[in-house]
């Protein structure tokens, strides 16, 4: 499969140009496209690092019909390719300097540390002893069924068949839990929610 001429996408600009004679056009046309793959074929062997081919080809396209706009050009093809290979040359200069890196995914760019911090962990292991501290303060019963519940993430009518209880039932040890999880964590200074 060959992949698409970039000449229309800058052909429309240079045809735009209200300076350009038809003999000009006519120029470009026979003498300057035909040459599109040669041209494509060169920059990708001469040139692998260059990302985007069909950009240098338009970019040379564009200087050229500019160059031709002042004064005649003789060796059409070999201009082209030398306008073409300072383009591609200047691109990879740029390229060296500041380097752009395509890519498709941005989930899978790496993150320079995704590990927490040292005050993080502290204040998470604090906010988990805590935590273990005031499901031990409750009754068993209302702790079995908090920590199935919040902990676990069983579904009340699963936690309702596991200790034989009504669903009702189940659910209010659940909100009671939560509020003396709470008032226990409002006691001994974390500002944190149960829920």
């Amino acid at each position: 499969m060959s992949a698409p001429d970039p000449a229309p996408a800058c052909w429309s600009l240079m045809t735009e140009d209200a300076s350009a004679s038809p003999p000009h056009a006519k120029w470009f046309t026979d003498e300057i496209r035909p040459h599109t793959p040669a041209l494509r074929a060169y920059l990708r062997g001469a040139f692998p690092s260059v990302r985007d081919v069909d950009d240098v080809v338009q970019e040379s396209f564009l200087r050229i019909w500019r160059s031709g706009m002042n004064r005649p050009i003789r060796f059409s093809k070999s201009f082209l390719f030398q306008v073409a290979r300072r383009i591609a040359i200047d691109w990879v200069r740029r390229e060296r300097v500041s380097p752009l890196v395509a890519v498709e995914d941005l989930n899978a760019l790496p993150i320079a540390d995704e590990r927490p911090g040292i005050a993080e962990i502290a204040s998470t292991r604090d906010e988990l002893n805590l935590l273990v501290a005031a499901l031990e303060a409750m009754p068993a019963r209302l702790r079995e069924v908090i920590v199935l519940r919040k902990i676990d993430g069983i579904s009340q009518k699963e936690i309702a068949l596991r200790l034989n209880l009504s669903e009702l039932t189940v659910q209010v040890h659940v909100v009671r839990g939560l509020r003396r999880l709470e008032a226990y964590f409002q006691q001994h200074g974390s500002g944190r929610s149960a829920s």
